[in-house]
């Protein structure tokens, strides 16, 4: 798939981010899983380097599997075939080649639907770009990821880890509280990551 260009053959940065500034969710997602076509909107569409107009349309799976990070490609891809399988909320931190040459951290948050007879129809999400609050800078393509976490994202891996023992558990009641809680803690990291983003505008 070739790379996406914008504007003098490459996406400007400071126009990407300055788009993402404006809103505190990146964007979403909705997968026809029958037909594998993953529509996504414009800032999906650029965090995973495909192109806006055929993520409007649909494009399948692998080319938003395309745009993930290589050593995080596996893991988001079992996890998703584990939400599919278990009938589990998908929740996931990983790395993404954005359009503008700049590795970015997402959190993507998303659910299964499935019909009356229990099969898999379609998926939907959001992703947040936590990329400052999740290593306190950008990283280029080749750097390592920053070992400082901070809190909010410590509390959501602990959250997350509860949340697969309430699944077990299969208590419909701690499941739906801890949904509405991993929700919540989901948009409070979008907020600050808004915040910190025009704080260091200021």
């Amino acid at each position: 798939m070739p790379k996406l260009k914008l504007i003098d053959g490459k996406t400007c940065p400071t126009a990407f981010q300055q788009a993402l500034d404006t809103i505190e969710v990146a964007g979403s997602w909705d997968w026809n899983i029958p037909s594998d076509l993953v529509r996504a909107d414009t800032f999906v569409a650029l965090l995973f380097n495909v192109d806006p107009g055929e993520a409007s349309v649909g494009l399948p799976l692998s080319a938003y599997i395309d745009g993930i990070h290589r050593d995080d490609r596996e893991h988001v891809h079992a996890l998703i075939r584990r939400c599919i399988d278990e009938d589990s909320p998908f929740v996931a931190e990983y790395r993404v080649l954005s359009a503008d040459g700049v590795t970015r951290w997402v959190l993507d948050r998303g659910h299964i639907i499935r019909d009356a007879t229990g099969r898999p129809v379609r998926g939907r999400g959001v992703i947040v770009d936590i990329t400052r609050s999740r290593t306190g800078r950008f990283t280029s393509t080749e750097d390592a990821p920053d070992l400082f976490v901070p809190p909010l994202e410590r509390a959501a891996d602990l959250i997350i880890d509860a949340q697969k023992l309430i699944i077990e558990s299969q208590d419909p009641a701690l499941k739906a509280h801890i949904d509405v809680l991993l929700l919540a803690l989901g948009r409070k990291i979008a907020q600050q990551e808004v915040y910190e983003r025009r704080k260091h505008m200021n």
